[in-house]
């Protein structure tokens, strides 16, 4: 073989090696670059905020348990069931001219108290106390508070009605209806939270993703002051983690 060929060969071996040396790193370039843009893709995917969603609204109590009480005393025994027999009737005609049903209250047992069974009460005026209580359990919200308000013309027939407040015979208002109201005071606390999360990723640049984790709070649900009772506070705080890009 000539010396001029053998020059002819040797550059084509050198160009040969070039080129794959060449290819060699453009592939690790690549490579590298695609290892770059996952690792950058991995971290912004893990990257989150949390954030709660509140929402609150005020409610008109479903249902009333009132308890009417009255107490009567006297030494003969018989002549006070009589005398309470014939007020709980007083205090039934009130309840049926008000509105309610007769399904709508209740008439209790009377409870007796012996006071000479007692040897602290010796100074007892009467020997026997019996206690009335006529309860009201309606969903008639709007009639019971009426009641509520007009309890002292029960006074001008001679019945004298104790305080439903005691803690014997508290007065309830109830909200019964959460089911029907929970679909869209969850989804306006996730609406809330959404909003908190796309504000937090306008402060650091970023752009919200989707739903990591969300958690639903516990529904409470409290009088909304001490003089309302009937009207009530539902409350619900969800917990949502979203995604930031």
């Amino acid at each position: 073989m000539s010396e001029q060929e053998n020059t002819k060969q040797c550059h084509h071996g050198h160009h040969g090696f070039m080129g794959f040396g060449i290819s060699m790193v453009l592939a690790a370039a690549v490579f590298g670059a695609f290892l770059l843009l996952c690792v950058n893709n991995f971290k912004s995917y893990d990257r989150s905020v949390s954030v709660r969603g509140l929402c609150e609204r005020e409610v008109m109590a479903d249902r009333a348990i009132y308890p009417i009480t009255f107490k009567e005393n006297g030494d003969n025994l018989t002549l006070l069931y009589t005398t309470v027999d014939n007020k709980n009737q007083t205090v039934c005609n009130f309840l049926r001219e008000q509105g309610l049903t007769d399904d709508e209250f209740s008439i209790g047992a009377p409870q007796i108290t012996d006071n000479y069974s007692n040897a602290y009460n010796t100074n007892a005026r009467s020997r026997y106390i019996i206690t009335s209580v006529i309860t009201i359990y309606s969903t008639n919200v709007e009639t019971v508070l009426k009641i509520q308000s007009n309890l002292s013309k029960l006074l001008e027939q001679g019945v004298a009605i104790g305080s439903g407040e005691s803690w014997e015979n508290p007065v309830q208002f109830l909200f019964e209806g959460l089911n029907n109201i929970k679909p869209e005071m969850i989804e306006e606390a996730n609406g809330n939270a959404r909003l908190a999360a796309e504000q937090f990723a306008k402060d650091s640049h970023s752009r919200l993703g989707k739903i990591k984790n969300a958690t639903q709070g516990y529904f409470t649900i409290e009088d909304r002051d001490s003089n309302t009772p009937h009207i009530k506070k539902v409350r619900v705080v969800t917990n949502v983690d979203f995604y930031l890009r």
